[in-house]
């Protein structure tokens, strides 16, 4: 059964007030596809059920396992593969030029997800720049969902998750098969700090960062969430650092101090020099 107008309204509503993500009219679709899983596995009969659960439950188990379901996107290796190649031809070589007085590197993946953006990164590191390994690096993945965080920590993976966009060399060098999945070598996991963080709360401390990685994320913000979360990327994005946004992104009428670089199809801003 369709999902009823009052019953997309709560979970609406419940979403925008614990993560900030507004579910517009036309979206009912997407909260069915999302959230039947979870009625399934709960053995109950409709999204009324659910929703009269989430009204009636004391506990916030019910309603955090919501919110989760509707805040996990879907990703692939090497996602929108132009930051990557720009990152590794230009943006990278040129990060290492500059610090060499200081031998360190930042770098942050602002919604990691199940972690393949990360772990594409990680590996491109080690591929292309193995000295960086020997530099003090500061590697932060985050996500809203302490589920994905787990995940990530753990760093598996199903066939179909590796068939989406991860080259064969890569496969054979860095991941181990353990029964049916994939797991991302241990190396590699420990290159990068995975933690819980809703972006739309106060943000843990975290050093000034090189390049940031928030590709797909303000698309789904209201115009103010938007603008403070850029606002606090431009306060710990460095002088001479890179934020990367999704294809469908823009700080334009949002936040004058960004400049769009000239790179193809990369989503590439830095801050607006004076």
């Amino acid at each position: 059964m369709p999902i009823s107008p009052s019953d997309f309204d709560y979970i609406s509503q419940v979403v925008r007030k614990d993560s900030a993500i507004v579910l517009e009219k036309g979206k009912e679709y997407l909260v069915e596809s999302r959230i039947m899983p979870l009625i399934h596995t709960e053995g109950w009969g409709s999204i009324e059920q659910l929703v009269h659960k989430m009204k009636t439950e004391t506990a916030r188990d019910l309603r955090d396992r919501v919110v989760e379901a509707m805040t996990t996107n879907e990703t692939s290796f090497f996602r929108d593969i132009h930051p990557f190649e720009l990152l590794k031809s230009t943006l990278i070589p040129e990060m290492i030029q500059k610090r060499q007085a200081t031998r360190e590197l930042n770098i942050w993946c602002g919604a990691s997800s199940s972690g393949q953006e990360p772990f594409s990164l990680a590996m491109l590191i080690r591929e292309n720049f193995p000295q960086l390994l020997n530099w003090k690096m500061f590697f932060m993945a985050s996500d809203i969902s302490r589920n994905m965080q787990k995940r990530c920590q753990a760093g598996f993976y199903s066939q179909l998750e590796i068939n989406r966009g991860l080259p064969a060399p890569l496969l054979v060098k860095y991941f181990a098969r353990t029964g049916m999945e994939w797991q991302i070598k241990e190396d590699v996991r420990k290159m990068i700090d995975f933690r819980l963080l809703n972006l739309c709360e106060k943000w843990p401390y975290m050093p000034s960062v090189d390049i940031i990685m928030m590709r797909n994320v303000l698309i789904y913000f209201d115009i103010e969430t938007k603008k403070s979360i850029l606002k606090k990327i431009r306060d710990i994005l460095k002088p001479d650092g890179y934020l990367f946004l999704g294809a469908a992104e823009t700080t334009l009428n949002l936040d004058d101090k960004f400049e769009r670089m000239n790179f193809k199809q990369s989503g590439c801003y830095r801050l607006r020099q004076e």
